[in-house]
């Protein structure tokens, strides 16, 4: 399997991709990681801490392509025990594996297969450390952001771990590690995870001139009407463009417990339909995670809404308030123009004013906003 970098210059030779002298500096960093991971790790003794390399923190503001590199770097490392997750997401799963050791007594922890034998038991970090690094030699997080002061009280001491462990970081933020969990409550105490990130991982400030996800978008349409293979054609077209060759792989969220999995989605975008997010049983709060998750969301196939359609519509006007205030890009095919899609029927005058945000979504003014993930 060739490395990250190969496969940047052969999208650039492609056209998939412009030259970026920035992104080009970055993707040798994250191929000599590449190569360093492929090497079999030298035998140290056993008080030693591994050898293997810490990892690459990508920062930069939205659009520059950490996203897209990341995705080069873990798709083109051939690691059995990789995980790619964002880390909003690994922090509540970690959170969650602490709250379970601590309810087990000492008895069954001194069981469990991931115990570290050389921590005390009343102390979980140790043990849920051990317990990720066994899943992962590779962790790869999109977004990292502290803005959690229970986030910010364990990472220090969870990632010391993990990197004793040997666990691998690649991680994307839009912030310097000098300016996470910035005016935080005790941020003294966070300081050391700070110095921690930067000892460890190769800091690299993406400075690319250009917001490609903003040139993917703007002058070119977000809403085709009406519904035909001319439309579905340029659906496919702008999703593309937006995913940049990315593979495509289902993401689960998880909302109150249950869990909802959008089949489609690669860089910061998920496609999906209106019979699949309107016509099911889903809320608010399956709209604010997609929201929350996704930079971009497609929409498919979006009906001319007819009054017998109400509680679709109704689910609509909730997904896009959510969409709208989150700052999400929609893409999307619908069978009439905005201004026609829900004419009559229960709510139709306040249809009025989602009508109005589809409009302003379409605008350059709308797609050059920053995406808000509204759940930090």
């Amino acid at each position: 399997m060739r490395g990250p970098y190969a496969r940047y210059k052969a999208l650039i030779a492609k056209g998939d991709l412009q030259p970026d002298a920035a992104q080009d500096e970055a993707a040798r960093r994250l191929d000599l990681l590449h190569g360093a991971l492929l090497k079999p790790p030298k035998p140290l003794p056993f008080w030693a801490k591994s050898a293997m390399p810490e990892g690459v923190y990508l920062w930069g503001g939205v659009g520059r392509g950490k996203s897209l590199l990341m995705d080069l770097f873990y798709n083109n490392t051939p690691l059995a025990k990789k995980r790619r997750v964002h880390f909003h997401a690994f922090m509540i799963e970690t959170h969650a594996q602490i709250a379970q050791w601590r309810s087990l007594p000492d008895k069954a922890r001194k069981k469990l297969p991931f115990r570290d034998k050389s921590a005390p038991l009343d102390d979980p970090i140790p043990h849920v450390a051990k317990q990720i690094a066994s899943s992962a030699r590779l962790l790869c997080f999109d977004e990292f952001q502290v803005s959690d002061i229970t986030d910010a009280m364990i990472l220090g001491r969870l990632f010391e771990a993990l990197f004793d462990h040997g666990v691998t970081i690649v991680a994307t933020s839009n912030r310097h590690p000098d300016d996470l969990y910035k005016d935080g409550i005790n941020r003294q105490l966070f300081e050391p995870f700070i110095a921690l990130l930067k000892q460890q991982l190769d800091i690299f400030h993406l400075q690319s001139a250009q917001d490609y996800r903003l040139d993917q978008l703007s002058g070119n349409p977000v809403y085709y009407h009406p519904l035909n293979q001319q439309s579905r054609a340029a659906m496919d077209k702008a999703w593309a463009r937006v995913i940049t060759g990315a593979q495509e792989r289902p993401k689960m969220l998880s909302v109150r417990g249950r869990e909802l999995t959008l089949n489609r989605t690669a860089r910061g975008a998920a496609r999906t339909s209106f019979q699949t997010l309107c016509k099911s049983n889903l809320g608010a709060e399956d709209y604010l995670a997609i929201a929350a998750n996704f930079a971009t969301l497609f929409m498919d196939d979006i009906p001319k809404l007819s009054p017998e359609m109400r509680n679709e519509a109704k689910r609509f006007v909730t997904l896009i308030d959510a969409l709208y205030e989150a700052k999400t890009k929609f893409v999307c095919s619908a069978d009439a123009p905005i201004d026609a899609l829900y004419p009559q029927g229960d709510g139709a005058f306040e249809f009025a004013r989602t009508a109005s945000r589809l409009q302003e979504m379409q605008s350059d003014a709308y797609l050059a906003m920053a995406h808000t993930n509204t759940r930090k």
